[in-house]
């Protein structure tokens, strides 16, 4: 059973940084992206951001110019750097694995908390 190691969440003011990473226990085959998902308190998860294969991004509109992800694609680890934090990022945020186009099962992270308080 692959499993998605995440670190780096933890608690900073406004304006702080963290960076998350997020690696997989074994190699992982047929990987189409891999991304960030976040979830507040009694909200749905949503998508924070995504790296394909090709080095291709895509932000939430929310965490543009703030946010960075990128992707190591020797070990299929993931980062996800985080600038002027703001209240509202404050939540669990997942790692994910889409694997879309080969009708393989996708893989999700455990989850690692973020607060950003002051």
């Amino acid at each position: 059973q692959v499993q998605l190691v995440e670190s780096g969440g933890g608690s900073v003011q406004p304006g702080g940084t963290l960076r998350l990473s997020c690696a997989p226990s074994r190699i992982i085959f047929s990987i189409y992206a891999m991304g960030w998902y976040r979830q507040a308190p009694g909200k749905q998860r949503d998508l924070v951001a995504t790296i394909t294969n090709d080095g291709t991004t895509h932000y939430a509109d929310s965490v543009k110019g703030r946010f960075t992800i990128s992707r190591d694609n020797a070990n299929d680890t993931i980062y996800l750097q985080m600038n002027n934090l703001k209240p509202e990022d404050t939540a669990v945020y997942y790692c994910h694995v889409d694997r879309r186009y080969s009708g393989l099962v996708d893989y999700w992270g455990q989850g690692t908390q973020v607060t950003v308080s002051s």
